[in-house]
């Protein structure tokens, strides 16, 4: 399971190091992750560090660090 979280991870660093700030539902339709596994996948880098998390009116945003 771990593997695939950080698989999922990846795609994730990759879509915001592409497009900037995303919000959760735009990252899962670049990426075609289930919610799950975006879940997941976010809790990992924000543990890592290496993810900032932005509210913006009533859509949170999700940028790199």
């Amino acid at each position: 399971m771990s593997n695939s979280i950080g698989t999922s991870a990846g795609l994730i660093w990759k879509v915001l190091n592409e497009n900037g700030p995303s919000s959760p539902n735009k990252i899962t339709s670049e990426t075609g992750l289930s919610k799950n596994e975006l879940q997941r996948a976010l809790g990992w880098l924000a543990c890592e560090g290496k993810l900032d998390f932005a509210l913006k009116g009533r859509t949170e945003t999700v940028s790199l660090r």
